[in-house]
This record gives C-alpha cells, sequence and structure tokens, in this order.
C-alpha cells in the first residue's frame, strides 16, 4: 500500500465538468451520452487514472458490458479475420470480449461456456453451431443471449448470425463450371461446416450433369502443410482433376506452393480455389480465388442484436449476411 487514494468516480466528473451520474451512465452505456461529453469524460478517466468497478455497475444495472467469445482455434484460422472484427466493434460500444478457444474439436466447449456463464456475461457468441442436443437445452434455460455464428440453423438456440455453408458450396459449384472446369476434387476438413459445403458443392455439380467429384479428408484445424501433402496426393486419383476445391485458403496456399515447386503452373495446368477469404489470398502469387464471409457485418449484426436485447426490442432469430466469391488469378 502506498498511502495514496484511489481516483474515484467523483474526480472524474469533476475534472470533466459533468455530474457522477453522467459519468456512470457513460460507462454503464457510452452511446446515450453527447460524444463530446463522452471525449471529456473519456479524457478525465485517463488524467485520474480512475479503475471504474464494472462488477458493481453490472450488479446494479443488470449488465456487466462482458461477452464471451468461443472459437476452435486461433492458430491459422479462418475465423481471425471476424474474431477481431468482432471485438473492434464490440469493444468500440463499451463492451469486453473474453475470448476462449474450444478445441478444433469442440472438446472444451461446455467448460468454456459453464466458465463464460459464471462470469455473468451479457452474451455467449459462438463460431459455428452447437449440435449436441443437451449443451442447446442447457443455454436455453440460461436466460443469456446466446448467438451463433458462421452458421445459420433452423432452430437456433436463441439468435443466429450467419450463412449457409451448403449454399456457399452450391454457389461455387456453379461457378467453377461457369469457367468451363470439368474435373473438380475436394479437400475437405473434417467437420460439421467444410462436410456442409462439400456436400453443397457435390450436390449442386451432379445436378448440373457432372460425375460425382473426387475428394480428400484432412484433418482440423486445416493449415499450410496439407496443401502440401493434399497435392502430392492427386497423384493417386485415378485421373487428374482440372481444379482443386480446398476447405481453407491456409490449404490452398499450401497446395499452390507445392504445385508450383513441381512445375505445376497454376492456373494453367491446376486451378484452385479456398475459402474464407482472408489476408493472404489477396497477398499470394498467384492471388487465390476465394469465399468471402464478411467478418465486419457479422460484428455489426451482433451489435446491433445485443443493443435490442438491451433496449428490450425484438430481434430476428435467423440474421442471413451471405457469402460471396472473389474471383482472382487462381481459377
Amino acid at each position: 500500500m502506498n498511502g495514496q487514494r484511489s481516483p474515484r468516480l467523483e474526480d472524474v466528473a469533476g475534472a470533466a465538468g459533468v455530474s457522477p451520474a453522467t459519468v456512470s451512465r457513460f460507462l454503464n452505456n457510452p452511446s446515450i451520452v453527447a460524444p463530446a461529453t463522452g471525449e471529456r469524460i473519456r479524457a478525465a478517466i485517463e488524467a485520474t487514472g480512475y479503475v471504474p468497478n464494472l462488477t458493481a455497475g453490472a450488479l446494479a444495472g443488470g449488465r456487466s458490458r462482458l461477452i464471451a467469445a468461443l472459437v476452435p482455434d486461433i492458430a491459422q484460422s479462418i475465423f481471425n479475420d471476424t474474431m477481431e472484427a468482432m471485438i473492434d466493434v464490440l469493444a468500440s460500444d463499451g463492451n469486453s470480449v473474453m475470448l476462449a478457444l474450444t478445441g478444433a474439436d469442440n472438446s472444451r466447449l461446455l467448460t468454456e461456456i459453464h466458465t463464460a456463464l459464471a462470469r455473468r456475461v451479457d452474451a455467449i457468441i459462438l463460431t459455428g453451431i452447437v449440435s449436441d442436443p443437451e449443451t442447446r437445452d442447457r443455454l436455453r434455460a440460461q436466460g443469456v443471449t446466446v448467438i451463433e455464428t458462421w452458421g445459420l440453423p433452423d432452430d437456433p438456440i436463441d439468435v443466429a448470425v450467419g450463412f449457409s455453408h451448403r449454399s456457399a458450396g452450391h454457389e461455387m459449384a456453379r461457378f467453377l463450371r461457369g469457367r468451363g472446369y470439368r474435373r473438380p476434387h475436394l479437400v475437405v476438413p473434417c467437420s460439421a461446416r467444410s462436410e456442409r459445403r462439400a456436400e453443397g458443392f457435390a450436390t449442386q455439380w451432379v445436378s448440373d450433369g457432372g460425375a460425382p467429384p473426387t475428394r480428400l479428408e484432412v484433418n482440423v484445424p486445416s493449415h499450410f502443410g496439407q496443401g502440401r501433402l493434399s497435392f502430392r496426393a492427386l497423384a493417386d486419383l485415378p485421373e487428374q482433376p482440372d481444379v482443386v476445391v480446398c476447405g481453407s485458403d491456409w490449404i490452398a496456399q499450401g497446395l499452390i506452393v507445392e504445385a508450383q515447386a513441381a512445375g505445376v503452373r497454376v492456373p494453367d495446368r491446376l486451378a484452385v480455389t479456398g475459402f474464407g477469404n482472408l489476408r493472404l489470398a489477396g497477398d499470394m502469387r498467384p492471388t487465390i480465388t476465394s469465399v468471402d464471409v464478411d467478418g465486419r457485418r457479422i460484428a455489426r449484426e451482433v451489435l446491433r442484436v445485443l443493443q435490442a436485447r438491451a433496449a428490450g426490442e425484438p430481434v430476428e432469430r435467423r440474421i442471413d449476411v451471405g457469402t460471396r466469391i472473389i474471383a482472382r488469378e487462381s481459377a
């Protein structure tokens, strides 16, 4: 102990020239305070070194402003851009985001859900769809806002903000057929999301008159090395494909690098597509044709849901943000 008194809310109010009640309202909900006043309060907080008691505010106002975002992994993850946008957008509205990793196989999902609930979070944001009925029922019983992202189930736990993976597969099949490709090969990470896209692609391809595509399954999380191994595995196929549809941009990147090392020109002899439209897709040479997931729009829709819930307003249960194909050099 250094004997000095910790800065108080009243000190911030005096420095900002506002009432303590105004400071309290700003801390609980920055958007209800005029922007100029908010800037003065922020400056006063920084100048005084005041640290708000967020726990006390949560007990008094019923909101903790703590959001739990659960994601399978972040190492070479297709979710990184979405998570960065999510944290940025939520923080700009005065929320703190607790990021937890559930594992590629969601082995820690239940543990992280329990931890989030014990910390009295305002909302739990899930990456993907929880398929276990018991976990879904348990979340529904808690009364906390639950938002499933990166998917669009028919019956969300609470709210879903995402897209149809099967539809994304349909679109890629139509796109590649329109580009003149005829022998697709799928590299499919072992996850429900990737499997839905692969099923959507194969169904559309066959429906349009093509032969069922060949496929290779790889473990999750997907990474650069899997792409290199996937290219080598093409040699074992009875007929060489003219396009490889990869379950992530990481796999596509590794496959392209290995193809170039073997003297196979992309896309002249072999076209390649990815998924996720990560930054590397536009930085590669050749650049990678990919499926774009608008992470910032997902984040904005999540914030809109949270604000509506805080105001007691109704919200849509299923919000489809869709996907789009970004055509580049690789296909």
